[in-house]
């Protein structure tokens, strides 16, 4: 399995791949960190496909087209706000990735690139966020051959190295 998941240090917005993940809000409408930088590269079409959808809930994942992305689609999911670590914030995180690539595999996508989910402004710790995410990352790719890869896109050198460690580590 880990030759179908890669952890690279980059910018997702300039990843080539079928689907990029945006760490959304609930809105769908934009925000900072990675749902802007998404939305401002993809243009005001993805926006305007945004409002259409009715906003989603934290932790489930609605897609749309990439517009001007080199990605075909990009597949929107909140991640929950750090409170503390006893509101559930594991579950939801969990979910991410989970719907995610659930949603991936219904539109038959062979390439997925997620970001680090909830670690900015969102403030989920970057090491347990990084177990979560390689943990079904992994789980996905051996119960599933749908997708060929997987990437976490990890925008600083700490977030990649910590990542890096958590796929190191990583025991099913």
């Amino acid at each position: 399995m880990a030759e179908r998941f890669f952890v690279i240090k980059g910018d997702i917005v300039r990843v080539k791949t079928q689907a990029i993940v945006n760490a959304a809000n609930t809105s769908l409408l934009g925000g900072g960190g990675v749902d802007g930088a998404i939305h401002r590269a993809a243009g005001k079409e993805l926006l305007l496909e945004c409002e259409t959808l009715g906003g989603c809930p934290t932790g489930e994942a609605k897609i749309t087209s990439g517009y001007k992305l080199r990605a075909e689609y990009v597949i929107h999911t909140p991640g929950p706000i750090w409170r503390g670590g006893n509101k559930g914030e594991a579950e939801l995180l969990a979910n991410c990735y989970r719907n995610s690539l659930k949603l991936a595999q219904e539109y038959d996508i062979t390439s997925i690139s997620f970001p680090s989910i909830s670690t900015g402004v969102y403030r989920y710790p970057v090491e347990q966020a990084a177990d979560i995410a390689v943990k079904e990352i992994m789980t996905f790719l051996e119960n599933n051959n749908d997708i060929e890869k997987v990437q976490m896109v990890c925008f600083d050198e700490i977030t990649f190295r910590t990542y890096e460690k958590a796929l190191k580590n990583y025991k099913k």
